[in-house]
């Protein structure tokens, strides 16, 4: 009993620190451009 004393707090914590960093990288742009990538990888042009 004593374990899920410790690990239901520890994955509340894990999840809050995901949602956060979720958040984080929804604010900063990181999906503005969810075409660009995959239309790059797609490109037949040659590296210079």
């Amino acid at each position: 009993m004593t374990g899920l004393a410790l690990l239901i707090p520890l994955a509340l914590l894990c999840g809050l620190v995901a949602l956060a960093g979720f958040f984080l990288a929804l604010r900063s742009g990181q999906f503005e451009d969810m075409e660009g990538a995959a239309m790059r990888i797609l490109a037949d042009e040659e590296p210079d």
